[in-house]
Order: structure tokens, then sequence, then C-alpha cells
């Protein structure tokens, strides 16, 4: 029996699969024009990136950005299939990182868009109405985008699993992997007060994004009375 080393942390699967359920979740009810719960999955993707750019630096090995971008140089190696290295292979962490960005432009500009008529994002108070209406086309227009991007790493994650025989979508449910050879070291890092930091990051991100704190708008003046 081949033996298996610890690749990716507790925090680490449990925000990929909550992002998972969160962007299926805004997608879906962005397109049936459920705004309201589109705008609560909205904020969950915005505290979930925000808890994953904290462990960007807090995390366990394979998690930290140290990891991902000395995985960029070896594209190379890879390509002519030399790469034995556990974690993101350097195209997975581009198409992770591209992933990342789409999504975090899309929640974050999600936050100041407005549809001319009832909705308004949680920010939208923060900006005059042109810019929120620019933003709001170019939201909808990346939609697009993220679709394919989506659809492009589940063909990735297939083609793995059924062509390569290399199942990615289990080591993110267990954490393990097999280990290959010498060069595979199990995670280390990504302790509980690094955990309760990236937490309490995330908190506050949310706190910003949800908008409470913005000034609301002096209420409209009383009509005067009109002469008899």
């Amino acid at each position: 029996m081949s033996k298996q080393i610890r690749v990716w942390d507790l925090p680490l699967r449990f925000f990929h699969w909550a992002l998972v359920v969160s962007v299926v979740v805004a997608l879906a009810s962005g397109l049936k024009g459920n705004m309201g719960l589109h705008q609560q999955a909205g904020l969950a993707v915005v505290t979930l990136l925000s808890f994953r750019l904290a462990w960007l630096f807090l995390g366990s090995t394979y998690a930290r950005i140290g990891a991902l971008l000395g995985a960029l140089p070896r594209i190379p190696d890879y390509l002519r299939g030399n790469w034995r290295k556990p974690g993101h292979n350097p195209l997975g962490v581009l198409s992770m990182g591209a992933m990342l960005l789409v999504l975090g432009w899309q929640s974050v500009s999600g936050l100041f868009t407005n549809d001319d008529s009832v909705f308004t994002g949680p920010l939208y108070r923060l900006i005059d109405k042109a810019d929120s209406l620019m933003l709001t086309g170019l939201h909808r227009q990346t939609f697009w985008l993220l679709v394919g991007l989506i659809a492009l790493h589940v063909a990735t994650v297939l083609f793995y699993w059924l062509v390569k025989k290399n199942n990615l979508v289990k080591p993110m449910i267990t954490g393990n992997t097999e280990q290959l050879n010498e060069e595979y070291k199990p995670a280390t890092g990504g302790r509980w007060l690094a955990f309760v930091l990236s937490c309490l990051f995330a908190v506050g991100a949310f706190y910003v994004a949800q908008g409470s704190w913005v000034p609301k708008p002096p209420p409209p003046a009383p009509a005067s009375a009109l002469p008899f």
C-alpha cells in the first residue's frame, strides 16, 4: 500500500468547498434575478476570498504564496513531464490564480452595482451613480468569463481523472495524496493562531463589504403645506 502524506490543510479544504457552494448559488441566483440571495452569496465569496488571501501567508506549506509562485518558473519542466512535486502544478497555479482574480473582481464590483431601479449593492452610495452603472455593466459582462474559467477548471479535473488516472478531487476532500518520491514532504504550519487571525481578517472584510457602516442618505424634506 502506497504511503499517504498530508498536503492540503483542513481550513484550505473548507475554503475550497464553501467557495464552490457560494459561487454556484451566486451564479444561479443572478441568472434567476433573485438579487437578495445573489447579494448574500456575493458577500460570502468576498469573505471566503479574504480568508484565502490571509491564508496565502499564514497557511500550511502548499497553501502559501511562496509555494505557488515557486511553481511558476517550473512550467517548462512540467510541460516536459518532469514535475514531481506535491501541491498545485505550475499550470494549476495559473488557472487557480485567474479564477480567484476574476471571482475577486466579480464579488467586489458587485458591492457597487445597481439595476437603475430597485436593487443597489451595499457600497453603492460610496461612488457616483454613473460609475456604479459602469461597474454594473462590467460586472455582467465578466459573468461569462467566470463561467468559462469554471468550465475549464471542471474539464481539467475530469481530464486528469479519466485520462491521466489522477483523482484531484480526493486530496481536496481527505487532505492526503500519494507520496510518489522523497521530494513529497507533508505540509507544515497553518496552526490555530494562523487560522484565528485569518478568520478575523475575513470577518473584517465581511463587515466592510456588507455596508452597514456607510452613512445613510438624509430623509427627504417634508413637502411644504399647500395653501387652500
